[in-house]
Parts: structure tokens; C-alpha cells; sequence
């Protein structure tokens, strides 16, 4: 596929004096300003859209990228072409992790969950900041290894429980990174994200809108009642939001 990002149709590039907003991804707000003010020199801010793949399995891993406002799902694709979702990364992580943890290319697939905005950083210079700045090697790290939590909870997530705790918790996950409860999500990305048939998310989101917790309708899915979607959610959810919130409780 050509890589981590493809330039186009991909890509949007933001104007550089948006960079500011590139500290709303945690992992950046969290560096000491010195040790941002050496990456804002090769940050590049960029908007991602709905759908888009951000890199294939076998790609190199030409950038790092670090969502603001938008949600990267990193999925797992059989060679019959099934797959299912395998983490996800927003506003307090980085996609890319295999550049400093020794791969130039991932087993993955990576494709746009909710459209928004994101900088992306040259493999080459993250590969040089790790080494060099030990405030971003540490917060990297320690990424890493939340990283690996998610991904194994998603896995027992995804063998013991219903589809609908695990639309929930993965409904609940998205909301917790997105500043609406109005998400533009198809049936098709839906589908594919929990590794389910069609048939499946809409009966669970037809249920779940009889008990008046979302309002389901083409393309959008709004939360209605997020007390309720926790409570049908399973313990993965609660052990996935500690592990995506450990950044801002270390701060």
C-alpha cells in the first residue's frame, strides 16, 4: 500500500499554524516544552477521514501518527478477509508503535474509526527522538505496554462475551475520545470492527435503542443514555478505560 500514509487521496494538509493543537494528543501535551519544541519542527498536521486505510500488513511504516481529534482502528484481516478490531488508538496514544520497538513494517491493518485531525511525525525522526529525548522514550514505553493491555482484553472480549457488552464497551471506548455523543459510524465499519455480520450490529443497536439507550439511523449512531450503555457494557470496558486514561492520571 505504499506505506504508513499515503499522500493522497489520504490527506488534507492543515495550515502550520494549527500545530497547537497537536498537544491535544496526550502523549505530546504530556512532554516537557523543550522536548516538544524539538518535534514541532517536523510535525505535520493533517486530517484523517472516515474509513481510510492508514497503512495494510507488509507496509512500511513510513510515520507516526498521533490523533487529536480522530480514532485509528487497528484490525487483524484472515486471508479469507475477515477481521476484527485488535485495539484502538485516539487522542491518548500514537499509531505506529513498531517504529521505536524495532519493526519498519506491522501484521496489521490500520483504517479511520472517527474522521478528525492528527499530526503525523517521520519514522526517521521519531526512531532519533526515542533515542535522544528520555521524556518521550518514557512516555512511548510505557504506551507500549497499555497498548498490550488493550489488545489482550479486546481478545477475551471478543471470545467470552455477547456482542452486545462488546458493542458497548467498544461504543463506550469511542465516546470517550470523541467530543460528541453524535458519531458517524456505517454498518459496514461497525461490522467489520467487532469482526460480526451485519445482521448482528443491527439487531444489538435495534435493542438498544428500544431501551432508549442510542438513536440508531444510517451512518450515525448518538448516545442517548451512556449510565445505561455501561451498564450492559462487560468488565472489559472498565479495564480498558484505566488503561487508556493512564496518561492523564500520571500527569
Amino acid at each position: 500500500m505504499g506505506g504508513l500514509m499515503r499522500q493522497q487521496p489520504l490527506l488534507n494538509s492543515l495550515p502550520l499554524a494549527e500545530l497547537h493543537g497537536a498537544r491535544l494528543n496526550h502523549l505530546l501535551g504530556a512532554l516537557p516544552e523543550v522536548d516538544f519544541n524539538l518535534m514541532a519542527r517536523h510535525l505535520e498536521p493533517i486530517t484523517l477521514r472516515l474509513g481510510e486505510s492508514i497503512y495494510e500488513p507488509g507496509s512500511p511504516l513510513q510515520y507516526a501518527i498521533f490523533p487529536t481529534t480522530s480514532i485509528v482502528s487497528m484490525h487483524y484481516v484472515t486471508e479469507s478477509g475477515a477481521s476484527a478490531e485488535t485495539a484502538s488508538v485516539g487522542k491518548e496514544s500514537m499509531v505506529g508503535l513498531a517504529i521505536f520497538l524495532g519493526g519498519d513494517t506491522t501484521a496489521s491493518s490500520a483504517r479511520v474509526l472517527l474522521a478528525g485531525g492528527a499530526v503525523r511525525l517521520p519514522a526517521i525522526q521519531l526512531q532519533q527522538l526515542f533515542e535522544g529525548v528520555g521524556s518521550l522514550r518514557a512516555l512511548l514505553l510505557r504506551q507500549a505496554m497499555s497498548l498490550i493491555a488493550q489488545i489482550s482484553q479486546v481478545a477475551v472480549c471478543n471470545r467470552h462475551h455477547l456482542i452486545e457488552q462488546q458493542f458497548c464497551r467498544w461504543l463506550l471506548c469511542i465516546l470517550d475520545r470523541s467530543p460528541s455523543h453524535d458519531l458517524a459510524m456505517t454498518q459496514e465499519l461497525v461490522s467489520h470492527t467487532l469482526g460480526v455480520r451485519r445482521e448482528s450490529v443491527t439487531e444489538v443497536a435495534i435493542r438498544l435503542q428500544q431501551a432508549g439507550l442510542i438513536r440508531y439511523r444510517r451512518g450515525h449512531i448518538a448516545v442517548l443514555d451512556r449510565d445505561g450503555l455501561e451498564r450492559r457494557a462487560c468488565e472489559c470496558y472498565a479495564v480498558v478505560k484505566r488503561e487508556q486514561g493512564w496518561l492523564g492520571r500520571s500527569r
